[in-house]
């Protein structure tokens, strides 16, 4: 069996989570996108520490295993704002409108996709596809997927949230 680093403390409900889950996959490399789902989900987001500890428990190499973080819409490298909003830059939805959508918040909102708002208050996100295409132009508001929107109704959405 791999050693575990102790990066993680025993005492966090969050990391025994993490653990249970590296444990019931028994500590194999085909389990590294479940854990990340794991680690997303008790903790908003992955680290550069978390992903070292998870591909350290699970023998991946830490190429390997940030390169699986970042090739997945779905994983966050940064803490999330508040709310999130996720518009998608498939090529339905971006020829249906999702450049102005994006370029609406950010200059309404200042702030860039990928980023989170000063008062953290919305994180703005892209995916390469959400799936919705029938949708176009989708976008996500806090894992509420909404489609056939233009740049005001996005807006009005997002005042809402606050």
């Amino acid at each position: 069996m791999r050693q575990v680093s102790p990066a993680a403390p025993r005492d966090d409900k969050r990391w025994r989570m993490v653990d249970a889950r590296i444990r019931r996959l028994g500590n194999s490399p085909e389990g590294l996108i479940e854990v990340l789902h794991t680690v997303q989900e008790a903790f908003g987001y992955l680290d550069h520490e978390t992903l070292a500890y998870v591909g350290n428990a699970l023998g991946v190499p830490p190429s390997r295993t940030y390169g699986v973080a970042t090739f997945y819409s779905h994983f966050t490298m940064k803490p999330q704002g508040e709310h999130t909003c996720v518009v998608c830059t498939g090529t339905a939805c971006y020829i249906n409108g999702a450049g102005s959508i994006i370029k609406r918040i950010s200059s309404e909102l200042n702030v860039e996709p990928g980023e989170t708002t000063a008062d953290n208050r919305l994180s703005l996100l892209t995916a390469r596809c959400l799936g919705a295409c029938s949708l176009a132009p989708a976008v996500v508001f806090d894992n509420e997927v909404q489609g056939k929107l233009t740049p005001d109704d996005v807006m009005t959405h997002l005042e809402q949230l606050s």
